[in-house]
Formats: C-alpha cells, sequence, structure tokens
C-alpha cells in the first residue's frame, strides 16, 4: 500500500538525540535515530551506503545513509497483510553491483483464505524507484489458513545458493512431513532451481528443496566466516533456539522442544530423543528472537565472528559468544524496544530496527 510520504514525514518527531545503553556485563552503546517507519521488517545495504527496507504492511523504501531522504520503491508484489503476515525479508544476490538483483519475501494471498509465504527476485532500477522483471521463485507448499510462523527470512551463501526459513505457519505436525514444506530450510539456487545435491533425494520431489527440517518460527538466519550457517527460530513457551544447521538434520519441533505448550502442556526435551538435532543454545524465559548477524567488522574488535541476534519480547539486542560450533549468550542490551532486525553497516556499526508502528532505525556504536 503506498503513502503520501511528504505528509508523512511531516508528522513524524523530529529525530531524538543520541542516547547510551548499557549491556549486562557493562559494556555501553550510543544509539543515533537515522528514520522512523510503520511496522519495519527488514533491511539491507546498498553500495554507497543507503538501504532498503521493508515495512510489514507491503512498503519497500529506498533510503539514504543519514536518513534524510526516505522514497518508495515501486512494483512491489501484492502481500497479505495481517497477523505476522506482510512484506517480509530483503536481500541482495551477491552479485548485486554487476545484476542489480534482489530478493523479497513476503506472505502471499490464496484462495479460501489461505496463505504462504513466497520469495520473490527482481532487479532494481538504477535510480532505486522501482523493481522490474519481477518473478517468483518459490512458494511456500501447502497455503494454509492462519497468519502466523511464515518466517521467510533469506540468506545467500558464499557459494550463491539462497536459504530461505520456512515456518510451520502454526500447524506443528508439518515441520516433520516429506509432504509439505512447512516447518523446513530451503535450499535453491539463486534461479529458483533446486540443487541436485540437496540431502533428501528419495523422499519425493517437495523434499528435494529441503536443507533441515523439525523447525517452528525461525526468523534469523546467517552463516559465519567459517561458512557455518546458524539459525535462530522461537519456541512455544518458551525455549527459543539458536541451532547450527546440518545438511539433513532433524531439529526436532514438534516432538521435541526446550519449551512447553501454551496451553501448559509439557513437550519432552532434546535430550530424551537423542536422534534429534539439539540447539546450541536455547533461552528460558524466552527471549522472542528476530533478526540475526554473525559481526565481522572492525568498529566492535571484540565481538568478531559473534551472533547479534534481536528480541522482540525481550526488548532486547543480544549478544552471543560463537566458539567455534558452541554458543552462549554473553551480554543483553536493553532501552524498552522490540528488536524486528538487526543487520552490520559498511561502516561496521550495528543497525536495529524497532517493532510496530513508530519503529526507529539506530545506529549502534561504541560510547566514548
Amino acid at each position: 500500500m503506498m503513502r503520501y510520504w511528504l505528509l508523512a514525514m511531516l508528522l513524524l518527531p523530529a529525530p531524538a538525540q543520541a542516547f547510551d545503553i548499557a549491556g549486562t556485563e557493562g559494556t555501553r552503546l550510543t544509539a543515533l535515530e537515522v528514520a522512523v517507519f510503520d511496522e519495519p521488517w527488514a533491511m539491507t545495504f546498498l553500495p554507497g551506503g543507503s538501504m532498503l527496507v521493508t515495512e510489514k504492511g507491503g512498503d519497500l523504501l529506498l533510503v539514504s545513509a543519514d536518513g534524510s531522504t526516505i522514497d518508495p520503491v515501486s512494483g512491489v508484489p501484492k502481500t497479505a497483510y495481517g497477523g505476522q503476515g506482510g512484506l517480509g525479508d530483503i536481500i541482495l544476490h551477491p552479485d548485486f553491483a554487476s545484476n542489480r538483483l534482489v530478493f523479497l519475501s513476503f506472505a502471499e494471498p490464496g484462495t479460501l483464505g489461505r496463505r504462504g509465504a513466497a520469495v520473490a527476485r527482481a532487479r532494481l532500477a538504477e535510480d532505486g524507484s522501482r523493481l522490474e522483471n519481477l518473478e517468483i521463485i518459490w512458494r511456500q507448499e501447502p497455503k494454509v489458513t492462519g497468519k502466523g510462523h511464515y518466517s521467510h527470512r533469506l540468506v545467500f551463501s558464499s557459494d550463491g545458493h539462497l536459504f530461505i526459513t520456512s515456518g510451520d505457519r502454526q500447524k506443528l505436525d508439518p515441520a516433520q512431513d516429506f509432504g509439505s514444506a512447512l516447518g523446513k530450510i530451503i535450499r535453491l539456487n539463486a534461479d529458483g532451481s533446486v540443487p541436485q545435491d540437496n540431502p533428501w533425494q528419495d523422499k519425493g520431489q517437495l523434499a528435494k528443496t529441503f536443507w533441515s527440517m523439525g523447525h517452528r518460527n525461525l526468523l534469523g538466519i546467517a552463516f559465519d566466516a567459517e561458512g557455518r550457517l546458524w539459525q535462530h527460530e522461537m519456541g512455544p513457551r518458551h525455549g527459543d533456539e539458536l541451532n547450527l544447521v546440518q545438511p539433513g538434520a532433524n531439529y526436532g519441533w514438534p516432538l521435541v522442544s526446550e519449551g512447553n505448550h501454551y496451553s501448559g502442556a509439557n513437550i519432552p526435551n532434546h535430550d530424551t530423543a537423542p536422534h534429534f538435532t539439539p540447539p546450541k543454545a536455547y533461552w528460558v524465559p524466552t527471549i522472542a528472537p528476530s533478526g540475526l548477524v554473525i559481526y565481522d567488522g572492525g568498529l566492535f574488535s571484540a565481538w568478531q565472528g559473534d551472533a547479534l541476534i534481536g528480541g522482540l519480547a525481550s526488548r532486547a539486542l543480544i549478544h552471543v559468544d560463537l566458539e567455534g560450533e558452541s554458543a552462549s549468550e554473553a551480554e543483553r542490551f536493553e532501552w524498552g524496544s522490540r528488536v524486528r532486525e538487526v543487520e552490520q553497516g559498511p561502516d561496521g556499526a550495528i543497525y536495529v530496527l524497532e517493532d510496530g508502528s513508530g519503529g526507529r532505525l539506530l545506529k549502534l556504536v561504541p560510547a566514548d
């Protein structure tokens, strides 16, 4: 949905002054307000430092590096807005500098009230004003009722494969079903075709797209410098997980979890079923993770190779120490806002999007 941006910007409050955030272990950050959005969901940096930002309601925005200009990008596909659904992730093709391809995810309307995640690729016009030649390269099968757990986070591997998180859509059992893409991590070629070396080649055509299974609501995925794939997902009632993703692995949902059902009904823990892959870290009580980056910049030298996770329910940025294949929370930064997205800027700063109406884009740097 398009809006009258000039009026909107006039109605927004003036940018706030910088403020400091104290971590639980004594580290201090300075937060600089860059811009304000309506239900922002994801962002990515373009060459030169400008940004593409998605809003859940269906708008894709081109934002200058300092936030002084915010312009709509046309050509965005129609989204099924509502609940957890709407416009989702946005990433660049690894060869964006030469092909200008972007990939975006969204909740797609279907028939009879059914919905599902989808991923499209398109060319961003030279002036950034529109998407061209948009084509949908993946659809979550099957489309189902409900408005939750789309997940649809995106990341490219160093060898050019596209990974898509496909949530369980709050249907639970399909996460263990080879005939359903719900509750899986999907691996595709950049054109949407299926790699022949995906792990499940004998479980049906749909299963040939799967990289891992047994997932719930996966709202963060990233590669570390060694090529290891990390992913986090929300548990049911607590038990959020940070997983090291292996091809062909089953992470157990809904048969095992470190949390319980919302009703209070027990779910066996991972250690009761060793054939399922357990998380490398988990959280009780919940942090409600959303957004993930493995830091490799120079501005926070002590954080090299560590994970930074946005927290919705925890209203925090969570720093997780990664040592090889081990993970543990190192520090937490709270300023009273739900954090929807985390990205590393070209300058090494950490950029976070706050959730909801009036969600700010904040640039985090070390405090003086």
